[in-house]
């Protein structure tokens, strides 16, 4: 009669191979290209966008410098009209803005003389509305300084008037005459007890105009 006893199962042989490694490595293998495929869809298309952010870009800076060229050649072209002056170019105008009909008027200023106004207005009241000859008889005898000044600027008006003007000096007389407030400058004296005692020296603004005698 056969043996039937059963075998031991912790024999030396070599167990069975393990079989179902070989379907979960296939099954991980096209997660991961999946996966990978997704990755470089996402990074296209965020290199589309930034592509098209960048010609937004371009597209608006390229707008702004043409419309500052357009500027910039547009301030190139507008006229630049320079402006003479000088004494001699304010009588020209004076001149030709002055009616036909109408007689000049030369005027004289001395700015910042250092004399009171009030002391020089009561000099400008002699003169005033006279002929060039009693005005200079008047000045040169006053005893004021400030007539001293008055001379100056009542010459220097008569000056004007034969140079730019083409008139005799003789023949006119003072149309108007003013003395108007210039700056005062502001000195300090030490006074008792550690005081400052202010003193204000005034300037005055001097003004002749001369008119021929027949429009005067």
């Amino acid at each position: 009669m056969a043996d039937e006893t059963p075998q031991n199962d912790t024999t030396d042989e070599p167990q069975a191979q393990v079989t179902p490694e070989t379907p979960e490595v296939e099954e991980t293998t096209p997660k991961a290209e999946e996966a990978a495929t997704e990755t470089s869809e996402d990074v296209t298309a965020e290199a589309a966008d930034v592509d098209a952010d960048e010609a937004e870009d371009d597209a608006s800076e390229d707008h702004g410098h043409s419309h500052d060229e357009g500027d910039h050649e547009h301030s190139h072209a507008a006229p630049v009209t320079q402006v003479r002056g000088g004494a001699r170019a304010d009588a020209r105008r004076a001149r030709r803005s002055q009616p036909a009909g109408e007689a000049p008027v030369v005027r004289a200023v001395a700015k910042y003389v250092r004399t009171t106004p009030r002391k020089a207005r009561l000099i400008a009241d002699l003169v005033r509305g006279k002929d060039v000859e009693t005005a200079r008889a008047i000045l040169q005898h006053s005893t004021r300084s400030a007539a001293q000044d008055w001379s100056k600027v009542l010459e220097s008006a008569i000056a004007n008037a034969e140079n730019n003007h083409d008139l005799i000096g003789d023949d006119l007389v003072i149309k108007s005459i003013t003395a108007d407030d210039g700056p005062t400058l502001k000195r300090f004296q030490p006074r008792a007890q550690g005081r400052a005692y202010r003193i204000n020296k005034r300037t005055s603004h001097l003004t002749v105009s001369l008119t021929p005698k027949e429009q005067g």
